[in-house]
């Protein structure tokens, strides 16, 4: 399942007609939100302000792209990426179940503590942040290989796959992650608190309108 395929649409229709439905409900959800208050207060707690600005600009950028694919469902007819119903507690977008969300919202954070502590030193030529960026997205793209493969993860379009997620969407993500926490507060700031205002304002709108 490296591509999409057009023997998904039942499936990919199925899921949209799901979308924060509660039919599937359970205490998963709270037990998730809870673990992942835990890691930020234990950060916090342990003044890694490095660390808990990765996790937060992986995360911000990661529901801009929720966003997006949800738009492009919406003016296309089925999104990227496609979350199951079955496979999950709470559908928030089409794309973005409530599992995948919190492990995004620690995934910046967590990944954050095995850069080098030195932000400028290179490995096989390469500076560290970007080419564990790179190594990070392509282990997250081989990831989704896999969960393509099962119920869980629906891709419909044939052009749409490993490939184009690595360059179009892990790189980012992790880039955002490993750069951002090195870059002056005041860039962070804007770029971490800017990014989420977007984020909640665009949610704010397009909810609503029944358009996400």
């Amino acid at each position: 399942m490296w591509f999409g395929n057009w023997s998904n649409k039942a499936l990919a229709g199925r899921a949209h007609a799901a979308v924060r439905s509660v039919d599937n409900f359970n205490w998963t959800f709270i037990a998730l939100l809870a673990f992942v208050v835990f890691v930020y207060a234990s950060e916090l707690q342990k003044k890694n302000y490095r660390g808990i600005a990765a996790g937060l600009a992986l995360y911000t950028v990661h529901w801009f792209y929720e966003i997006l694919n949800a738009v492009i469902r919406a003016v296309s007819g089925y999104a990227l990426w496609t979350v199951s119903p079955e496979s999950t507690s709470f559908i928030i977008l089409i794309g973005v179940s409530w599992e995948l969300s919190m492990m995004f919202s620690i995934a910046g954070l967590s990944l954050s503590k095995l850069l080098p502590e030195d932000p400028k030193r290179k490995i096989l030529g390469i500076n560290n942040r970007w080419l564990f960026a790179v190594g990070n997205a392509a282990f997250f793209s081989a990831v989704e290989i896999f969960l393509a493969s099962t119920p869980a993860f629906i891709w419909v379009y044939p052009w749409w796959g490993a490939v184009p997620v690595f360059f179009t969407t892990y790189i980012p993500f992790f880039l955002a992650a490993f750069l951002v926490p090195g870059a002056k507060p005041k860039f962070q700031k804007i770029f971490i608190g800017g990014l989420a205002a977007l984020d909640i304002l665009l949610m704010a709108v397009l909810i609503p309108l029944g358009i996400i």
